[in-house]
């Protein structure tokens, strides 16, 4: 079938699934269509179907290398008593992101394992302590309610706080290789597996802005007639001619970005979330996993042994625990109520026995979202009314509409919608608090000369 063959209005049947056990699959369920740039056009279901539905085509199917960029974020802090934000270090994280075939490939291949997935989980103990990259219907307010919850129930409890460095680029091709073919229930992994497991392991990338550069395209002002970045002739000459192609040579490390990254590394720590799950429910107390954020709720009495065993367990899967980042928070429970000598922070949430609020680091990277977006409305205003003003015509005011939807509780989807959601979700009066401020902040900015 020609590439030029895009119609994604007429569905053909499922894929038969013919490689290992692949369980039910639907249209929708695994085709996603999506519009970026990159190596090769969008793909329509008709020609994603007849790919992903032939295991041998599959098997034969040449991957483009991953395009990759870094996204870089500057951690911030709110200090309340100053009231001013104060900036930190940069976090750099390096997504790359596949072309629009190997995207297809990589999504019916994690819908496939992950009903594999899904059946063994349930037959462990471990279906309530993962969290991420599954279907539960949740929001990591609902998962940060259900930790904080248990807090309260336990009364006196130690809270042990993990975070893995980084988590996808620490990932082990052998262990990774193991749990694949344990999950299939096979002594090696098929043909067609294979071939998507090594394009994700010995994966190839280019930097975007190299190829952009190479492909004389702008980055900041690409033309909107493109449907891809170039033509095969072209990739061949200046891409994969000029030397810019760069491959995964390490024994770990899949990209993260691909639409299969994320529920391989849940599939990756299957045995480690297993284990935990059995000796923490044993011992009265919860362990919780989202993605590479561990948490642990244990007796004061055990705090060694389980701290001991965690530590033990991730060494064994060869990963690498961020000590910067690893907290412990005690809470003890009297005639007063429950404290702790450190807050507890999780997923965006910060718990101390008593309060629930937001992490300060959220409200100021709200603060600094906010300065920005003001700060372009102003200009763009000037701008508007420059010209204007050389045309003989009447200033218009600032354009406060935007700001407000996308600033304040008069909008439907922004940060202090969601603020209010999680007060609503957590019980919480005191994360009220923190966002009744906002309003009038933003209303200051906006009539600031």
């Amino acid at each position: 079938m020609p590439e030029e063959d895009l119609d994604c209005r007429v569905p053909l049947p499922p894929p038969v699934c013919r490689s290992a056990d692949r369980g039910s699959d639907s249209y929708s369920a695994w085709y996603k269509p999506r519009r970026y740039l990159h190596f090769d056009r969008p793909v329509g279901y008709r020609l994603a179907a007849q790919i992903v539905s032939d295991p041998s085509a599959v098997a034969r199917h040449s991957f483009y290398p991953f395009i990759s960029f870094e996204s870089v974020r500057t951690l911030l802090r709110f200090d309340p008593i100053t009231g001013k934000v104060a900036k930190r270090e940069k976090k750099p994280r390096k997504i790359r992101y596949a072309s629009h075939m190997d995207s297809q490939v990589y999504r019916y291949y994690c819908r496939q394992l992950a009903e594999l997935y899904e059946r063994q989980l349930l037959r462990s103990s471990a279906a309530e302590s993962v969290l991420a990259f599954r279907s539960l219907h949740k929001s990591n307010i609902h998962f940060a309610k259900q930790a904080f919850d248990a807090v309260r129930g336990m009364g006196d409890c130690v809270a042990l706080a993990y975070d893995i460095e980084d988590f996808f680029g620490s990932i082990d091709h052998g262990r990774l290789k193991c749990a694949w073919t344990s999950l299939l229930g096979t002594d090696r992994l098929p043909k067609d597996h294979y071939a998507v497991y090594r394009s994700l392991t010995n994966f190839s990338y280019v930097h975007r802005r190299d190829a952009y550069k190479a492909l004389g395209i702008s980055l900041n002002n690409t033309p909107r007639r493109l449907s891809r970045l170039c033509s095969p002739a072209q990739f061949r000459s200046s891409i994969r001619g000029g030397g810019l192609i760069q491959r995964n040579e390490l024994k770990k490390g899949i990209p993260q970005g691909s639409p299969l990254s994320a529920f391989l590394s849940n599939l990756y720590l299957f045995d480690f979330d297993r284990t935990l799950s059995v000796k923490l429910s044993a011992t009265g107390g919860l362990y919780l996993r989202y993605c590479d954020d561990i948490l642990i709720l244990v007796k004061p009495e055990l705090e060694t042994e389980i701290r001991g065993l965690t530590e033990r367990l991730i060494l064994a899967e060869k990963l690498v625990c961020n000590s910067t980042k690893t907290q412990v928070s005690r809470f003890r429970k009297n005639h007063l109520g429950q404290f702790s000598d450190r807050p507890l922070q999780y997923l965006g949430f910060t718990f101390d026995g008593k309060q629930t609020l937001l992490r300060s680091a959220a409200l100021a990277r709200n603060s600094s979202r906010v300065r920005r977006a003001v700060k372009r409305a102003k200009a763009t205003m000037k701008k508007r009314n420059s010209v204007r003003s050389h045309l003989g015509q009447k200033e218009k005011p600032l354009f406060k509409k935007k700001l407000y939807e996308s600033h304040s509780h008069f909008g439907r989807r922004n940060f202090v919608r969601y603020g209010y959601r999680a007060a609503r979700i957590l019980e919480s009066e005191d994360i009220k608090r923190q966002l009744k401020p906002l309003l009038g902040r933003l209303q200051r900015l906006i009539d600031e000369p």
